[in-house]
């Protein structure tokens, strides 16, 4: 008896052990990787605090001047810093990429990385034109990778709470009419770094200007709004108000969604006197205004003044790209929905190619 109980004890040790090593390994870090430092979103990774979800294993460079300024800047390894993707992949072997380098360039990126089982995320839009979309997703799904887009809008309090409050059951109502506000300045008057700006205002780096640049934000917006559905046309209108300074791109885009009962009107500029990011949403019982990352005014149908709300931040890993990143890989959540997935921005990239087709036409471009 007592040899079978020391051999009890002896298994539930080892039992133990083994599950506390297991569940060491599924809380394990994910190893991403970054490819590209010309899109100055990377500060966002570079500068994040440790939050014990994501470990940077590498960064794939090739200008030595721009990577040096960065490391410089955030204090990192100069052992991190590889001259290309290809030999990144090879040196450290990451779990995920993540692409701050021009949107031209992530078809390159999951071209590299999905054969080798590689998850990606890439900075907003999901890619340069509708064939390279589609293309990334063919290789995503015959690869079994995650390919999520990341947005700043997604991570916003009153993003996710009017999300919430428009598919709940006691909400607004049908939505029947969206409105988007996306942009600045520009890029040059708001100071953006000179190898950000030379793909930005470039048409075959970014596919477009502001059209794509902060057009994207609405199509992205609309469609999470719209339960993942595409619009039945799209209408747009580009204007180049600044030729002297952005000559190859538009500089002001407009863009109307049209759905079976709901229209979207997805305003994008470089023209602005302020920065802003913000949408009106109207629904039949209610209507909800997002003048910010974190306010929501909110009216219904018997009230005259609004319910003035400060949603509180999102719990992790909801509040931030990287948990989210981290997060979808362990399947903790449901990467295949939302704003971050993939079915969802290629609807983005369907509603863009039509914005871009409708503006060089003056056409009205109706979506199969």
């Amino acid at each position: 008896m007592n040899g079978f109980l020391r051999r009890l004890t002896l298994g539930a040790v080892l039992a133990a052990i083994l599950g506390a090593q297991l569940a060491t390994q599924a809380e394990a870090p994910l190893r991403v990787a970054i490819a590209g430092l010309t899109h100055t979103h990377v500060h966002w990774l570079l500068g994040r605090p440790d939050r014990g979800d994501v470990k940077l294993v590498g960064v794939a460079e090739s200008n030595r001047e721009l990577a040096d300024r960065y490391f410089k800047q955030h204090r990192l390894d100069a052992g991190l810093l590889h001259p290309d993707l290809q030999s990144m992949i090879e040196a450290v072997r990451p779990d995920a990429v993540c692409a701050f380098g021009t949107i031209r360039e992530h078809l390159e990126v999951v071209r590299v990385c999905a054969p080798r089982g590689i998850h990606v995320m890439v900075e907003k839009p999901l890619a340069v034109s509708l064939a390279h979309a589609e293309e990334m997703a063919a290789l995503a799904r015959q690869h079994d990778i995650l390919l999520l887009t990341n947005y700043e809008t997604s991570w916003y309090p009153s993003t996710q709470e009017a999300l919430r409050r428009v598919t709940a059951a006691n909400g607004i109502g049908e939505l029947l009419k969206l409105v988007v506000n996306s942009g600045h300045p520009g890029p040059e008057e708001i100071g953006v770094n000179r190898e950000f700006l030379e793909w930005l205002t470039d048409p075959v780096d970014n596919g477009a200007g502001a059209l794509t640049d902060f057009g994207c934000y609405g199509a992205n917006l609309a469609t999470a709004f719209m339960g993942g559905t595409a619009p039945e046309s799209v209408w747009a209108v580009t204007r180049q108000l600044k030729p002297e300074r952005y000559p190859k791109v538009d500089d002001d885009a407009t863009i109307v969604l049209a759905y079976p009962r709901a229209q979207v009107i997805i305003q994008a500029s470089w023209n602005w006197p302020v920065s802003r990011k913000d949408m009106e949403l109207y629904g039949a019982d209610g209507q909800i205004i997002a003048p910010n990352a974190g306010t929501l005014h909110v009216w219904n149908r018997d009230v005259r003044e609004p319910e003035r709300l400060t949603p509180s931040r999102p719990a992790p890993p909801h509040d931030d790209p990287f948990a989210y990143l981290a997060a979808a890989v362990h399947g903790k959540v449901d990467a295949s929905q939302g704003l971050s997935s993939l079915e969802n921005n290629l609807v983005v990239m369907r509603i863009l190619d039509a914005a871009m087709k409708s503006a060089r036409t003056g056409d009205k471009v109706v979506l199969d």
